[in-house]
């Protein structure tokens, strides 16, 4: 863990609440440049948007290749609220962002080290170091809420 990581973790967290706002599940994902600046934000919006691939990290990583008018994103580093699956995986490799860190493991679809180990695939050319577990119990309790509510409202 890196000394920011909890600061940017919370700005993640703040992301997501937007999903929850939205009716979406409450994942939220910031990319942050190699000097510290914020560059973009994603939160989960794939009912809103009728779009499968509209997770809090694709939409971070649209937004940060937008705002850097390029799609590998070289000495970034993403924070997510919940580990990412396969698709976001896959996308966080091809931008080749250098850095991943997410709070919640998820043991259904987490493509880095949960269900799969996709980022750390040693025939990949390009390697992402990785850490998990950041603010792990705040971002658990955002969704088990979210769940919960959702389970409580039918």
């Amino acid at each position: 863990m890196q000394p920011d990581d909890e600061r940017w973790m919370r700005q993640a967290l703040a992301v997501a609440e937007r999903a929850a706002q939205a009716g979406e599940v409450p994942v939220g994902a910031v990319l942050v440049s190699a000097d510290g600046e914020l560059l973009a934000e994603g939160w989960n919006l794939p009912i809103s948007l009728n779009d499968a691939s509209a997770h809090a990290e694709m939409l971070a990583l649209r937004r940060g290749g937008e705002r850097l008018a390029n799609y590998r994103l070289a000495g970034t580093t993403l924070y997510v609220t919940l580990e990412p699956c396969l698709m976001c995986a896959g996308a966080i490799i091809h931008a080749r962002v250098s850095r991943l860190v997410y709070a919640a493991r998820d043991d259904k679809a987490g493509a880095v080290d949960s269900v799969y180990d996709v980022i750390a695939r040693p025939r990949l050319n390009h390697r992402v170091q990785w850490c998990g577990g950041v603010l792990e119990a705040e971002a658990a309790a955002m969704l088990r809420a979210f769940f919960q509510q959702r389970r409580d409202s039918r």
